[in-house]
C-alpha cells in the first residue's frame, strides 16, 4: 500500500519545512511546494535520508496556472493528496502609506492566493474521496489586528476569511478546514523581515516562542483530530479568550502598545 500523500507549500523552511520533516516521519509522502528549488532539494535529501518520501515542486503557487499544473503532476505521479498544509506566508508589517501597491499584491499572494490555487487544485479530488484535511497555517492578526501591519493584516483576515468559507461549503463532504494559529514562531520569517519584532506589540511579547518543530508537532496532532481552529501557545489562547468577552479592552490594550504614528 502506497503511503498517505500531503501537499505542504512554505516547505523550504520555517513551519512547512518543519511540518515536512514530522509528517514525512509519520509515514507520509511529502509534496514540497516553494519557489526556491535549491532549498526543496536539500529538504527532500534530508527526508529521504531519514528514509522518509519526498517530492520537490518548485513554482509560485499564487500563479493559477503553475499549480494547476503542478497537481496533474502530482496526480500522475503520486496520487490524490489527503492532506494539504497552506504554510506559505510573507510581508512585512508596515503602515498602509509606507505598503507600496506591488509589496501588498505580494503579501496577498502569500498566504491568501496561494492557500486558495492549492485548495482548488485538489478540492475536486477530496470530494469524489469523500475524505481529506486542509490546514491553514494563520496568524494573530486574523482574529486581533495590531497597528501598523495594514497589508499583513489584511492578508491574515483573507486566509482565515478562506477557512470560514470552506467550513461552510465542505459541511457533511468528508472533507475538513482547520484554521491553526501560532504566536511568535523563531523562524526565518523575523531574519527576513528586520524590524518586524520591534514593531510588535508589547501585549504580545507575553507569549512564548514557539520553535517550527513545536508548530509541526501541533500540526501532526491536528491532521489526527482535525479541528475548525486551533490556537499556540495557551498564552495565545487566553488572548482569544479575552477578545471573545471584552473585544473593546483588548482591542485598547494592543493599539496601546504596538506601533503609533
Amino acid at each position: 500500500m502506497s503511503p498517505p500523500l500531503t501537499v505542504i507549500t512554505g516547505a523550504s523552511s520555517g513551519i512547512g519545512e518543519a511540518t515536512a520533516h514530522r509528517l514525512a516521519q509519520e509515514g507520509w509522502q511529502v509534496v514540497l511546494v516553494a519557489r526556491t528549488r535549491s532549498k526543496l532539494l536539500e529538504v527532500a535529501e534530508e527526508i529521504e535520508a531519514a528514509g522518509g518520501r519526498a517530492v520537490v515542486e518548485a513554482l509560485d503557487a499564487a500563479d493559477g496556472a503553475q499549480v494547476i499544473a503542478m497537481a496533474e503532476r502530482v496526480r500522475r505521479q503520486c496520487g490524490t493528496p489527503r492532506l494539504i498544509v497552506n504554510s506559505a506566508g510573507a510581508g512585512r508589517w508596515l503602515f498602509i502609506e509606507e505598503t507600496s501597491p506591488d509589496e501588498v499584491q505580494e503579501m496577498m499572494e502569500a498566504p491568501f492566493l496561494a492557500a486558495f490555487n492549492i485548495c482548488h487544485a485538489f478540492m475536486a479530488d477530496m470530494l469524489e474521496a469523500r475524505s481529506g484535511t486542509i490546514i491553514h497555517v494563520g496568524s494573530p492578526a486574523s482574529r486581533i489586528p495590531w497597528p501598523g501591519a495594514t497589508g499583513y493584516t489584511s492578508s491574515r483576515w483573507a486566509l482565515r476569511g478562506l477557512h470560514e468559507s470552506l467550513c461552510e461549503d465542505l459541511r457533511g463532504t468528508g472533507v475538513k478546514s482547520c484554521h491553526v494559529v501560532f504566536g511568535e514562531v523563531s523562524s526565518p520569517y523575523f531574519d527576513n523581515n528586520p524590524g518586524v519584532r520591534d514593531s510588535m506589540p508589547k501585549l504580545g511579547r507575553l507569549i512564548p516562542v514557539l520553535s517550527p518543530e513545536r508548530c509541526a508537532e501541533i500540526i501532526a496532532r491536528t491532521v489526527k483530530r482535525p479541528r475548525r481552529r486551533v490556537v499556540a501557545p495557551s498564552m495565545l489562547r487566553l488572548m482569544y479568550w479575552t477578545a471573545a468577552v471584552a473585544p473593546a479592552p483588548t482591542r485598547w490594550l494592543v493599539a496601546r502598545t504596538g506601533r503609533r504614528h
